[in-house]
């Protein structure tokens, strides 16, 4: 007998301040867990979603005291939802790098996703908030590639989030990292303006191109230490695309140690056997004005000790 969902019967939810001014299509989403986003669609399509007991579209947004009227769902249950293992939720009590009433700032490790999807059960958002249920607001700011260490924030309300990726968009948010790169970064440059264009091939993996009909990305590289064969750089971002150090670092002809994507096959084989068996990219810091105190924020995570260990590796 297929078991059904908890979403099997008509519910009311009243829209509080921690969801106002949010989409309608997202509230949903974050609402009804475990529904797929196809059937969430389709019951907006089909009005079986009222607001206020009139009709509504997907981007309608909410208000505070919104009464929403959703219908029955049946879908089958797709397992138990997953849980936060021993090692994980002892990571992510003790990496805590910033966090008041309104934000929190944590040192992500290599190899944890942001969030779950295309195979993966478990991001670091379902982590915290399964961590935390009594948070009733918890939404990823910003995002990190899987294989990226480093500085990730969550927002704790809704006005938070607004606003910092609102400074994002006017690049009023500083966000330095550290990458090691293949050979010798040239001395006299220190930025890489080319546009971004994102294409999936047929496999269906995402693969990001320079293209002069993408977006526009500008990438702002120094030098911190040149090795035999690799330099140390540091990097700031004026534009966040997907991929952008990443892909900016290849078309300057020194790609990042250890990206299996964009890198070199020769130089990843290299820098493994001295140690190195990962992307060598690291949020390093952020610096921004606090939303809510208005105060500035300067946020450090700590260089991992497996890249330290690779950098005393080389000559």
């Amino acid at each position: 007998m297929e078991e059904t969902s908890k979403f099997d019967k008509v519910s009311f939810v009243e829209v509080g301040e921690e969801h106002a001014g949010q989409r309608l299509d997202n509230f949903l989403i974050r609402h009804l867990k475990g529904v797929p986003k196809s059937r969430i669609y389709n019951l907006l399509r089909k009005g079986e979603v009222r607001v206020n007991k009139g009709r509504v579209k997907p981007d309608t947004r909410v208000k505070i005291g919104d009464l929403v009227r959703i219908a029955p769902i049946r879908v089958a249950q797709r397992g138990v939802a997953p849980t936060v293992g021993k090692d994980l939720k002892n990571y992510l009590s003790e990496n805590i790098l910033f966090e008041d009433e309104g934000l929190l700032i944590f040192n992500k490790p290599t190899g944890l996703a942001v969030h779950g999807g295309s195979g993966v059960s478990l991001g670091a958002i379902e982590a915290f908030r399964a961590e935390r249920p009594e948070q009733r607001f918890l939404e990823l700011v910003h995002r990190l590639d899987r294989d990226t260490s480093g500085c990730l924030m969550f927002a704790k309300k809704r006005s938070v989030l607004l606003e910092l990726q609102a400074a994002m968009q006017r690049n009023q948010i500083t966000k330095n990292y550290q990458t090691l790169v293949m050979g010798h970064w040239p001395k006299g440059k220190t930025t890489v303006n080319a546009p971004l264009r994102k294409n999936q091939v047929s496999s269906g993996e995402r693969i990001v191109k320079v293209d002069v009909e993408g977006k526009a990305s500008v990438t702002h590289f120094k030098i911190i230490e040149r090795y035999k064969q690799a330099t140390l750089m540091d990097v700031s971002l004026e534009t966040g695309r997907t991929h952008q150090i990443r892909v900016h670092c290849q078309f300057s002809g020194n790609p990042v140690a250890g990206d299996e994507k964009y890198g070199d096959k020769d130089f990843n084989l290299a820098m493994r056997s001295l140690g190195g068996r990962r992307l060598f990219l690291h949020a390093k810091s952020l610096r921004f004005k606090h939303p809510l105190s208005n105060d500035w924020v300067d946020v450090e995570a700590p260089i991992p000790a497996d890249l330290k260990r690779l950098l005393g590796n080389l000559s």
